[in-house]
């Protein structure tokens, strides 16, 4: 009885710590709308900023009070200025364009840590106050646990009133459930969003703070919390505060039973009961489910210019052996790759409609399928065919994993599903990381292609020919029939359904498709790179493929093509000039997003002679 009252209460400290990180996000989520990827980087600034000021403070209770509230006071300005300066000027734009402004101010917050405080991770030393217990009929109840689970009582009590018993709250319920109602009124939402910034702000920067007794304050924090708090978000539904605790208790509870009777499992059970949460009740436990689409202009025909500038761009390819060493053929072959990864998610994201934040998972299982059929053949199976069938095997793992979700998520729109493929990437990191099979952390080492291929300028040329010519296929499917219908599910589900179109059926075909693609670019590459690692599925590479598509211009024919090139080629060039990349990155995704919301691909369409990048028609 002991043993479970202290899991208990684990899991009761675990479900506050999470509630305080999540509850600022549920509000800036729900009610303004707005994909905060910097939501972790406020959490890990309140992390930095509380050791900076705890260290100095006296060790009492009260020290550590006032640290922790001038910590949220820091953060809840920084919310409002981050709401005033930039994502004001996004209100209304599609969220995968808010989620590239808030990556790229996550990457300038993470370069600006890490050369103020350095790459180490910084542990308080606990004050006398805080290494004590509470005792009570056999149970221990350290003094941490005590404070993280009394602070979220007091916040979710706070907030619940703050929203159900003041005109403020009345107003943030109205911009989220009738906005009409708001303009009727005459009320102008701009300070209501700057308010629930400042009050995200808040609250992240001191879930930072309380951090730091149970852990540290470390660079990559950002990502493990935004991820998580997300989680929680989607399972208890958007912009519910109260299903933000249901979803923090349920995650608290199970993590803490996990970390005792399943400890290997520990890492993907957030996102287990993510997922799982989603297939019962997609709306989230307290919330209801949002099947409003973004409508979109349909693609013109690209005509012959197009076609053309396809041509033209692969011949031009064709002859990079003859202009580039070993390290410009390498970078080269990753741009063709780069440029298949993007197509495949352009198919689902830009042409179906169906937005992913975890197109890692068929790249990673790409790369783990090639690297497994290989190292798993016998030594007497002939050279010349164990090279394509460890491709083949790749990418037909990738396919077969993605009918096999896309199966499941069928009845999931917009961040819904966006948020299921990201919780099976990081359910699928997990396993990679876990297994005995897949090398774990380690990985799996020493892939080799056939000695044909070693060569720099044939391994580049067979990247071209199936990174660039699966590209060229991916590119026609969006021009055939196929491509047309799933348009017209994207634009019009409706008039589709009305008329007959198989819904599920076209939509897996294409989440299929795209998945097999991916997963060929990663079997390439796991030979390109003569290794295999977890981190292949890491968010960051989804994001990537995001990036790629929007840097390109998603309203564009040639826009994937332009972005992978563009990608690569900046990726490359930053990480050999500076140590500094991610700032620079960062302040040029900020850029681009503010000055060229439609790509680089649209400041081209302006250029009267380059037309080989047509508009979308009505505009987009």
């Amino acid at each position: 009885m002991t043993e479970a009252a202290a899991l208990l209460a684990a899991g009761l400290a675990d479900a506050a710590r999470l509630f305080l990180l999540a509850a600022g996000l549920t509000l800036v989520f729900g009610v303004c709308r707005i994909a905060n990827f910097a939501h972790g980087s406020l959490y890990m600034l309140g992390a930095y900023l509380g050791y900076a000021l705890l260290t100095r403070l006296p060790g009492t209770g009260l020290g550590f009070a006032c640290g922790a509230g001038l910590v949220g006071l820091g953060l809840a300005a920084a919310g409002a200025g981050l709401e005033r300066a930039l994502l004001r000027r996004l209100r209304g734009s599609p969220p995968l364009l808010q989620l590239l402004l808030t990556y790229g101010l996550a990457l300038v917050v993470t370069d600006l840590l890490q050369h103020l405080a350095g790459a180490e991770e910084l542990t308080l030393p606990r004050p006398a106050w805080m290494r004590g217990a509470l005792s009570w009929g056999g149970l221990r109840l350290p003094h941490t646990e005590l404070l993280d689970i009394g602070l979220a009582l007091a916040v979710g009590g706070a907030l619940a009133l703050l929203l159900g018993r003041t005109p403020f709250g009345r107003r943030l319920r109205a911009a989220r459930e009738r906005p009409d109602l708001l303009a009727a009124l005459g009320i102008d939402p701009a300070p209501l969003f700057t308010a629930v910034l400042a009050l995200g702000g808040g609250l992240a920067g001191l879930a930072g703070v309380l951090a730091l007794p149970e852990g540290s304050a470390h660079l990559g924090m950002d990502i493990e919390a935004v991820t998580e708090a997300f989680a929680v978000v989607v399972v208890g539904g958007l912009g519910r505060l109260d299903g933000a605790a249901a979803a923090s208790l349920l995650f608290g509870l199970l993590e803490a039973a996990g970390v005792v009777f399943f400890p290997e499992a520990t890492r993907a059970l957030p996102f287990l009961i993510m997922a799982g949460a989603l297939l019962l009740r997609p709306g989230g436990l307290l919330g209801e489910e949002e099947r409003e689409q973004e409508r979109i202009s349909p693609l013109a025909p690209p005509g012959r210019d197009a076609d053309l500038a396809w041509v033209l761009g692969l011949l031009l390819a064709a002859a990079a052996p003859l202009l580039f060493g070993r390290y410009g053929l390498e970078m080269a072959s990753e741009a063709m790759l780069a440029l298949l990864f993007a197509m495949s998610l352009h198919l689902v994201m830009g042409i179906g409609g169906m937005p992913s934040f975890g197109h890692a998972a068929w790249f990673g299982l790409g790369a783990y399928g090639a690297a497994l059929c290989a190292r798993g053949l016998p030594l007497s199976f002939p050279a010349g065919l164990a090279f394509p069938l460890a491709l083949a095997a790749g990418a037909a793992l990738a396919g077969a994993a993605a009918f096999f979700i896309g199966g499941l998520a069928a009845g999931l729109e917009g961040v819904y599903l966006a948020m299921f493929t990201l919780a099976w990437t990081e359910i699928l990191a997990a396993g990679a990381a876990a297994a005995a099979f897949t090398g774990g952390d380690d990985g799996i080492l020493g892939l080799r292609p056939p000695p044909f291929f070693r060569t720099p300028a044939h391994f580049y040329w067979l990247t071209l020919a199936l990174g660039g010519g699966g590209a060229l296929v991916l590119r026609e499917v969006m021009l055939s029939p196929f491509g047309y219908t799933l348009r017209a599910l994207r634009d019009a589900p409706e008039r589709s359904a009305a008329v007959g179109v198989d819904r599920r059926r076209v939509r897996l075909a294409a989440f299929t498709l795209a998945g097999a693609a991916a997963g060929l670019a990663g079997a390439i590459y796991a030979f390109l790179k003569a290794s295999v690692f977890p981190d292949y599925f890491d968010l960051d590479r989804s994001v990537e493929a995001l990036l790629m598509v929007l840097l390109g211009g998603g309203g564009t024919w040639g826009g994937p093509m332009l972005g992978a090139a563009l990608y690569t080629l900046l990726a490359d060039l930053l990480l050999a000039a500076t140590d500094h990349w991610r700032l620079f990155f960062g302040l040029l995704l900020i850029g681009l997003v503010l000055l060229a919301p439609d790509g680089v691909g649209g400041l081209l369409r302006r250029v009267p002679l380059l037309r080989f990048l047509p508009r979308q028609r009505g505009g987009g």
